[in-house]
């Protein structure tokens, strides 16, 4: 069953002469600036979602390429069971990519309100994906859904009562705020202008512009909060440093581990371990110390 309802915005006292401005990006979802404070929305999360789900899809499209079938068995059963399976997969992570973008937007009204903004404006990247910036960035900017990423912004923040106003984020991004001169080709998340010596992370610092373009306050360096969205991926490769017993061998950063076959004993002092922790994984007889049995094991050992 599909419901739609419609909800009125609600009231939270918010100044409509404050204003924030917002840089949506593909590692940061959101970059927002009002002022002497800012809030910077990490999506690391969704960064390991889309490289594990790649690195699944290429692993499934090798262990099924030799059980593909031929164009004349595409009706088959095993052919509908594989595209089932893909589109079982390629749902799971439009869902949890679709979640991230929620909490994101989520977190940026949940601030906007905390700081009594009344006035949002972001950044609109139209036409960034005309021009051809190269296989991997093309790649890159064609995944990073930013369609819905803006709307679940605005849902949110009309409801909230906070006006949102889209406009064209060109240049903001290599503008240095201080002395207002362009930077030719900036490169790397810190921003740094030559003429003046301004330093700052690049993202906070096209937000700051476009909140200037709307009547808003530049500070050099505002205050940062950091907000992470996103579930990170359940399974972990070794490099992760998970503590597993199971694991024959330690990687490094990981605590020792009792059961790991790479730091036990060797000879006969791995023997009598051995002999000692069969005698006390087992169950005593009646009337028998458990203590007892074992220093008489080591004794014999």
């Amino acid at each position: 069953m599909d419901v739609t309802a419609a909800l009125e915005p609600e009231e939270h006292g918010l100044d409509p002469g404050v204003v924030a401005g917002v840089d949506p990006g593909i590692i940061h979802p959101f970059a927002v600036v009002s002022g002497g404070e800012a809030l910077l929305v990490s999506g690391r999360g969704m960064r390991a979602e889309c490289h594990l789900h790649l690195a699944d899809t290429k692993a499934r499209g090798r262990k099924m390429g030799r059980k593909a079938p031929s164009r004349g068995q595409r009706g088959s059963r095993r052919w509908r069971k594989r595209r089932r399976s893909q589109r079982r997969q390629e749902a799971r992570h439009g869902r949890r990519i679709r979640q991230a973008h929620h909490e994101a937007a989520k977190a940026v009204v949940a601030w906007a309100i905390g700081h009594k903004v009344g006035t949002l404006r972001v950044g609109d990247p139209e036409g960034i994906c005309r021009r051809d910036v190269g296989r991997r960035q093309n790649l890159r900017l064609r995944n990073w859904r930013r369609t819905h990423l803006i709307g679940a912004l605005k849902d949110k923040a009309e409801l909230a009562g906070i006006v949102v106003v889209e406009v064209d984020e060109r240049g903001t991004s290599s503008t240095c705020p201080p002395c207002r001169r362009r930077v030719p080709k900036p490169r790397g998340r810190c921003f740094g202008c030559p003429q003046c010596g301004f330093r700052g992370h690049r993202d906070l610092v096209g937000a700051a512009n476009i909140a200037a373009q709307g009547g808003g306050v530049i500070c050099g360096h505002p205050r940062i909060e950091h907000r992470r969205v996103g579930a990170p991926p359940a399974r972990r490769d070794r490099r992760r440093h998970r503590y597993d017993a199971r694991r024959s061998c330690l990687a490094h950063g990981r605590r020792k581990s009792h059961s790991s076959r790479s730091r036990s004993p060797k000879g006969p002092e791995r023997m009598a371990c051995s002999s000692v922790s069969r005698t006390r994984a087992g169950r005593p007889a009646i009337g028998e110390d458990p203590l007892v049995g074992v220093l008489w094991q080591e004794g014999e050992g």
